[in-house]
C-alpha cells in the first residue's frame, strides 16, 4: 500500500498546517476525503490521477474534509462520493441533507464492515464515531495500514465537539476498537504519518482519564458550569482556543452523566 498523499492547501486555526487526502491506485483511483475544493488540490489530483478519481471516500461530514466534494464533482463528473450517513433522530439523513453534503452529488451510504476495493486491495470500513457520529476510518490488512481521518493526530489531542454531535463514550470505544486491529501505521487527515498507533491511543487513553479526573475534582470543588471547569483547567489558553477547551469539558460532562456520576440541572452540573 503505497498511497499518494495529496495536500488539500487550508491551513487554519482549526485545521493546523491543513488537510492531507490520499490516493490510492492508478487504474480506477480512489481519493480518501475530498478536501475544501482548493485549486492547487484539485491540480494535484489531476497530476497524480489525469482522468480524476474514480471514488471519494469521506472520513466524516466536517468540512474540512467534505466541501470540496462538489468542486471534484465539476471536474470529474463520473467520480462516485461515498461515507458514512449521519444518524439524526428518526434514523439517518437522506444524502445531501446532512452537515457539509451537496444535493448535487448523488451520495451512496457506506456500512460499518463494507469493503471498498481498490487498485491496491480491499479497504474495510469502520464506523468510529467520537469526534463526529458519522466517522469512520479505513483499514488495509495486506499493510496493516489505517487510514484514519480526524481520530488521531501525532503530537496533539483530538477535539470532541459535544455540542455538535462529539461523544467522547464512543470516541474511546472506537479508539479501543482501532488498538484491536494492531495497525503498523495510520495515516491521518492532520499531521504527520503515525508509526506507532498503539502507543499513541494508548496516550490518549491515558489523557483522557486525567482530564477526566481533574473534572471531577473541579466539580467537588463546587464548581457547577462548563465556563468555571474550564477556567480552572486551562488557565493560560488563548481567547480563540477556549471553545475548543469547553467543547472538550462538555464531552467530559456528558459521558458521565451518561454514567450515572454527575447530573445536571440547566446549566449547572454536580456529582450525584
Amino acid at each position: 500500500m503505497n498511497p499518494k498523499f495529496l495536500h488539500a492547501a487550508n491551513p487554519g486555526p482549526m485545521t493546523g498546517e491543513g488537510n492531507w487526502t490520499y490516493l490510492i491506485g492508478d487504474r480506477h483511483p480512489v481519493l480518501i476525503d475530498a478536501g475544501v475544493g482548493n485549486a492547487s488540490h484539485l491540480d494535484a489530483i489531476a497530476a497524480a490521477a489525469p482522468r480524476g478519481p474514480s471514488l471519494v471516500l469521506v472520513t466524516h461530514a466536517h468540512s474540512d474534509h467534505v466541501s470540496g466534494a462538489p468542486a471534484i464533482h465539476a471536474r470529474w463528473p463520473a467520480a462516485e462520493f461515498k461515507k458514512y450517513p449521519w444518524p439524526s433522530r428518526t434514523g439517518y439523513r437522506e444524502p445531501g441533507t446532512e452537515p457539509g453534503t451537496d444535493r448535487r452529488i448523488d451520495w451512496t451510504w457506506l456500512e460499518d464492515g463494507s469493503i471498498v476495493e481498490t487498485d491496491d486491495g480491499p479497504l474495510s470500513v469502520l464506523h468510529t464515531p467520537g469526534h463526529s457520529p458519522d466517522h469512520v476510518t479505513f483499514w488495509h490488512a495486506g499493510s496493516r495500514t489505517l487510514f484514519v481521518g480526524d481520530m488521531l493526530v501525532q503530537g496533539s489531542t483530538v477535539v470532541i465537539p459535544a455540542s455538535h454531535g462529539g461523544s467522547l463514550a464512543a470516541y474511546l470505544r472506537s479508539l479501543e476498537r482501532m488498538l484491536q486491529l494492531n495497525p503498523a501505521r495510520a495515516l491521518p487527515a492532520h499531521g504527520p504519518v503515525i508509526d506507532d498507533p498503539a502507543a499513541l491511543i494508548h496516550k490518549y487513553i491515558e489523557h483522557r482519564a486525567d482530564r477526566e479526573k481533574q473534572v471531577l475534582g473541579s466539580l467537588a470543588d463546587g464548581l457547577s458550569t462548563v465556563e468555571s471547569i474550564t477556567a480552572a483547567i486551562y488557565p493560560s489558553l488563548t481567547d480563540a482556543l477556549v471553545p475548543m477547551a469547553r467543547e472538550s469539558v462538555l464531552a467530559h460532562l456528558q459521558k458521565l452523566e451518561g454514567e450515572g456520576r454527575i447530573s445536571r440541572d440547566g446549566e449547572r452540573w454536580i456529582i450525584a
